[in-house]
C-alpha cells in the first residue's frame, strides 16, 4: 500500500520514504529524479550566521558590561536619598536626628512626638554591606554622615559613597 503526501510548499504530490535502501534524495519523501528537493541550510550558510552573531556579541557585551556597576551606583545614591528623608522626618517630629537608624524603625524612649517607623527596614547597600550613619558627623559638624562603605566593604577608602559627596 502506497500513500501519497502532499507538499505544502508546492501542492505537489510526494512519496514518503518507505525503503530504507533509497538514496539521500528520497529521504525527505520524493523521488531522486522529482524536481523538488528537501530544503537545509548548508555549512556555509551557518557560518555566515554564526559569524554575525560572533560580530554582534563582540559589540554588545563590552557596553553591557560597566552597566551594572552603573546600576549599583544608582541604587545607593536612590537608597541614601530615601534614608535622608526618613532621618529629616524624624528630625521635624522629634527636633533631633535619630542617635542610630534603628530609632527609625523603633521608637526611642526619649522622643515624644515619634511618627514612625520611618522606613519599613534598614536597607542594605547593592553590596550587601549596611549603610553607616553618625550623629553628629564627621563631615557635617552640624548634621550627621549616612554612607555606603562601596564595593571594598572598607569605611575610609576612596569608593565610598556618603551624603557629603551625593549631588
Amino acid at each position: 500500500m502506497k500513500i501519497k503526501i502532499q507538499n505544502l510548499r508546492r501542492g505537489e504530490l510526494c512519496e514518503p520514504l518507505t525503503n530504507p535502501s533509497r538514496n539521500i534524495l528520497g529521504a525527505c519523501g520524493t523521488r531522486p529524479s522529482d524536481k523538488t528537493l528537501c530544503r537545509a541550510f548548508t555549512l556555509v550558510e551557518m557560518l555566515l550566521v554564526m559569524t554575525i552573531i560572533g560580530i554582534l556579541a563582540a559589540i554588545v557585551i563590552p557596553k553591557m558590561v560597566g552597566r551594572s556597576e552603573q546600576a549599583r551606583l544608582t541604587a545607593v545614591h536612590a537608597d541614601l536619598s530615601s534614608i535622608k528623608t526618613a532621618l529629616d522626618a524624624f528630625e521635624v517630629d522629634n527636633g533631633y536626628y535619630p542617635k542610630s537608624m534603628q530609632d527609625l524603625l523603633q521608637q526611642p524612649n526619649n522622643a515624644k512626638n515619634w511618627h514612625g517607623p520611618y522606613l519599613d527596614k534598614v536597607p542594605q547597600d547593592p553590596w550587601g554591606n549596611n549603610y553607616l550613619y553618625y550623629y553628629p558627623g564627621k563631615h557635617n559638624q552640624n548634621s550627621y554622615d549616612l554612607l555606603s562603605v562601596g564595593p571594598d566593604g572598607k569605611e575610609g577608602s576612596e569608593d565610598d559613597i556618603g551624603n557629603w559627596t551625593t549631588k
